[in-house]
């Protein structure tokens, strides 16, 4: 029974690579042969994005069972450390592809420490306490953003906090031949378009052997008897504190490499980007594509992402469309015959396979 457990979600992580590998390959193609509109084609990049956005909320949310609405706020924090590594490193290191993944590691880092640094406070708490806590914590993390002045010169890198508001790039007392990356409130300027769509396909599966082999692991095993039953996981000798905190590590590290990949997409980026609503949308795409399901993520992520660009033509009816799918997709999801139509499809056809044997 066990070896037949295994070979199951062997084959179920084999399906799911192998299907984000097929739509890649077709994407690919036709934007090498120039078959894609330039609105398609400017969409590939954020839906990578926010597909590890997804799946990595996901193992807050539906793995580990915690409510958390910052999420946006660790996007946030790989984008702008991401386009200061890479901005800065210009000069050093002229590679845009070595630049490009030196900045996804340090928009990963940093949001692992910004994780870190939240997490050991915040989940002590748990449910709404949570939620509001790191709400909080995401709109904090974009008034900061606002308030930042980086730049860089020969000498290396300029920061500083405009609290006052009363401060600009003049005053980081550059040389002439210093660059401005991030000027407070409008954000960072000017920013060396490095994002590319092989790339981004990169990330997502590297997200997903991640987050895969995690819950497969004795590590995710006892993060999911965390979320079942908190008391009797405590009871039979597991770090509650420990895996919690590694699992929402783990989940800030992979937002903010998405971020770092998102903010070298746009050649300007405001911490307006990052809001409230950012951190609810993916949420929304957890939760219709299936709390711990990890296919029904990508799927919820890339569908709802794109939907509303598709939609354009109708104008004024365009949200409303939109609603509605949102609402027939929701209703779907949570009905039990739907769910079950796939059990009722295999048997039949093994039955059917057996007599024809």
């Amino acid at each position: 029974m066990k070896n037949l457990l295994k070979k199951k979600t062997t084959r179920t992580d084999f399906l799911t690579y192998l299907g984000v590998i097929v739509v890649f390959v077709i994407m690919f193609a036709l934007q090498q042969g120039d078959m894609l509109k330039n609105s398609t084609q400017g969409m590939l990049v954020p839906v990578c994005c926010f597909v590890v956005m997804a799946v990595s909320l996901n193992l807050t949310v539906g793995i580990l069972g915690e409510l958390s609405l910052g999420h946006a706020g660790f996007m946030s924090v790989g984008a702008f450390s991401g386009i200061i590594a890479a901005m800065s490193l210009e000069q050093t290191i002229p590679s845009d592809l070595a630049r490009l993944i030196i900045a996804i590691v340090v928009g990963a880092i940093c949001a692992a420490i910004a994780g870190f640094i939240v997490g050991v406070p915040v989940l002590r708490l748990q449910g709404d306490y949570l939620a509001i806590v790191t709400l909080a914590f995401g709109e904090i993390i974009k008034e900061l953003i606002n308030c930042l002045i980086v730049g860089y010169d020969e000498n290396g890198l300029h920061v500083m906090f405009n609290l006052s508001g009363k401060l600009s790039v003049e005053n980081l007392n550059m040389t002439e031949n210093g660059v401005a990356i991030i000027k407070g409130a409008q954000g960072a300027v000017g920013v060396d378009k490095l994002a590319t769509f092989p790339m981004g396909f990169v990330l997502v599966m590297l997200c997903l052997v991640i987050v895969l082999n995690l819950v497969r692991s004795r590590t995710g095993r006892a993060i999911l008897s965390i979320r079942d039953n908190r008391i009797a996981a405590e009871s039979v000798g597991i770090n509650v504190t420990k895996y919690r905190l590694m699992a929402f590590v783990i989940s800030a590290a992979m937002a903010g490499s998405a971020g770092a990949l998102f903010g070298l997409n746009y050649s300007t980026l405001s911490s307006t980007r990052f809001d409230f609503n950012t951190s609810i949308l993916v949420l929304v795409y957890v939760v219709l594509g299936g709390l711990g399901n990890i296919w029904g993520s990508i799927i919820a992520a890339v569908v709802l992402y794109v939907l509303p660009e598709a939609l354009r033509e109708f104008n004024d009816y365009r949200m409303l469309a939109y609603a509605v799918v949102l609402i027939l997709v929701m209703l779907a999801t949570n009905n039990e015959r739907f769910k079950a139509a796939p059990s009722r499809v295999i048997p039949k056809r093994r039955k059917g396979a057996a007599v024809n044997g």
